[in-house]
């Protein structure tokens, strides 16, 4: 009989996942992935939609071209999760799983920030990043701010590239000596665990005349006055905002009640939930790292590994590392790369590869072959 696998997600964790399973076992699975998109983009990709150097069809990658033994994909919606019976519920049917695998992501929580829907524009989510590329070629002039609502949320370097894109956007619209970029963001540094990669960004914040704000936070939105409240009491004028919204785990992981202090708790090494036969990888877990794709790709080999040794009555050698990397972009022909190692030492470390044309090249080969690998 052939093992039974759901897999909740089609991101960066559900599509290695699903990838790993069916070259090393597609004879022995029957294994559904689902998904309620019908297509996957690169989450970095949002930023080159933003900012017109790619459109929307150039960035995603449909679903319909998965072709793996063992695997078949639906487009539905989950609507309900019940992890001790492992059964899921969808608007289409009730699927039963022998393993059954949670990577459903982060959702964000716009509500959470007073304001911020009515006087902001999110551009974490593709539909926000569409808004704000719609949006951008008015802008000729004032004070556009950056800033983060609340931790954890993903792409730890995205707000920091967001405001060096930003002015090499504006830089090429011939606006940019009328405006004013800041950048708030909760920590000391911008990459806390890489001295060298802050020291980095820092010295092109400052080259590029770019307001660095640290160890903050935006509260609240005054939409009328347009004016940020930062949570030390700090009032922000602003003529367009751009805010990464709080991220929580999606409304039916909530109703599962598989979190735990918001996210789903899972055992370090190999990503197993307290449920029997249930895991969690990527954004949705609570696991130590950031939140990812580098980390969700890492996790999820780990789970499979996992999933493969227990089929097989093995032995399972190959825990989490806690390592991974990202990409950096400081321009449209400079890239960096932070290779960042949490579990080893007493304290995350990071390791910084200076921007280049080299690690532009790198990076699309990163996207380029997993494209290839996953579809």
């Amino acid at each position: 009989m052939k093992l039974g696998i759901v897999v909740l997600g089609a991101g960066f964790g559900g599509l290695e996942l699903s990838t790993i399973l069916s070259e090393r076992m597609g004879k022995n699975i029957d294994l559904t992935l689902i998904d309620q998109n019908d297509s996957f983009y690169f989450g970095f990709s949002k930023l080159d939609l933003m900012f017109g150097r790619r459109s929307a069809k150039a960035v995603k990658h449909s679903y319909s071209s998965i072709v793996k033994q063992g695997v078949s994909f639906h487009q539905e919606t989950i609507t309900a999760i019940d992890p001790e019976s492992r059964r899921v519920t969808t608007d289409k049917g009730i699927y039963q799983a022998d393993i059954l695998v949670v990577a459903l992501g982060a959702d964000y929580n716009l509500e959470a920030t007073p304001g911020l829907a009515e006087g902001g524009n999110e551009f974490y989510s593709f539909a926000g990043a569409e808004r704000v590329r719609e949006i951008l070629p008015g802008f000729k002039k004032g004070h556009v701010v950056v800033g983060v609502t609340s931790t954890p949320f993903k792409c730890p370097p995205a707000p920091s590239e967001t405001a060096l894109m930003l002015h090499e956007y504006l830089s090429h619209q011939g606006v940019r000596n009328s405006c004013k970029i800041s950048l708030v963001i909760p920590f000391t540094l911008p990459i806390p665990p890489s001295l060298g990669s802050s020291k980095a960004l820092l010295k092109a914040f400052a080259e590029r005349d770019i307001n660095y704000i640290p160890e903050n936070m935006l509260e609240s939105i005054d939409p009328l006055q347009k004016i940020a409240h930062l949570d030390d009491g700090t009032e922000l004028p602003f003529d367009m905002f751009l805010g990464i919204p709080e991220h929580v785990v999606p409304e039916v992981v909530s109703q599962s009640g598989m979190a735990v202090h918001g996210w789903i708790p899972v055992d370090q090494k190999s990503f197993k939930t307290s449920y029997p036969g249930v895991y969690a990888i990527g954004d949705v877990a609570s696991v130590g790292v950031p939140k990812a794709g580098m980390f969700a790709e890492g996790a999820a080999r780990v789970a499979a590994e996992s999933i493969i040794a227990e089929f097989n009555n093995d032995q399972f050698l190959l825990p989490f590392n806690g390592r991974g990397s990202c990409y950096i972009q400081f321009g449209l022909d400079q890239v960096g790369r932070v290779d960042v190692d949490f579990f080893s030492g007493s304290s995350a470390t990071g390791i910084y590869h200076e921007a280049s044309e080299a690690l532009v090249d790198e990076k699309a080969s990163f996207e380029s072959s997993r494209r290839e690998r996953w579809f």
